[in-house]
């Protein structure tokens, strides 16, 4: 027979009951990302249709730390240019392909050269300033450096590179 309870109630005993063990209650762990997939998205067409393309623009470089830039009216420039056919580079006595390029002959140019400078070292130009396209070869510009360094009284020989469009 079952216990009274103290309101006298004839119910049967909730400790005598096997204990079952309750399942937690889990958060549903599924999570749709579309519509955040959509929102990127949209947002990236908007971005590229409503940005305007713009030409490339000046771009205003650092001074250099090291060195500084080479006048033409205190330095003799010579210009090294590319041929369109295989063969030595052209050779200008000139900032820029201005003139005729020396003659092909390397004792010729090497002579035209040694007397463009000691012009320019009596005209109070005590550099030297070679400028070479960029597919102009080395020895080249080595072959016009060293003749334009057989001449007395240059404080500077300055190497430039310049791209052709």
């Amino acid at each position: 027979m079952a216990a009274r309870r103290p309101d006298n109630s004839m119910h049967a005993r909730d400790d005598d009951a096997p204990v079952i063990p309750r399942r937690r209650v889990q958060a549903a762990a599924d999570m749709d990302i579309t519509p955040m997939i959509d929102i990127t998205f949209l947002l990236l067409i908007f971005f590229i249709v409503s940005s305007t393309m713009q030409n490339q623009t000046a771009v205003e470089l650092p001074k250099a730390r090291h060195g500084a830039g080479v006048s033409h009216r205190t330095a003799v420039v010579v210009t090294l240019a590319e041929r369109e056919t295989p063969g030595d580079a052209l050779v200008y006595l000139a900032d820029g392909c201005v003139g005729n390029p020396l003659p092909d002959d390397p004792d010729i140019q090497r002579q035209k050269i040694v007397e463009a400078v000691q012009r320019g070292v009596h005209s109070n130009k005590k550099a030297v300033l070679i400028k070479a396209a960029k597919g102009v070869k080395h020895r080249e510009v080595s072959r016009v450096s060293a003749a334009a360094s057989e001449v007395e009284g240059i404080s500077g020989l300055h190497l430039g590179v310049f791209e052709v469009d």
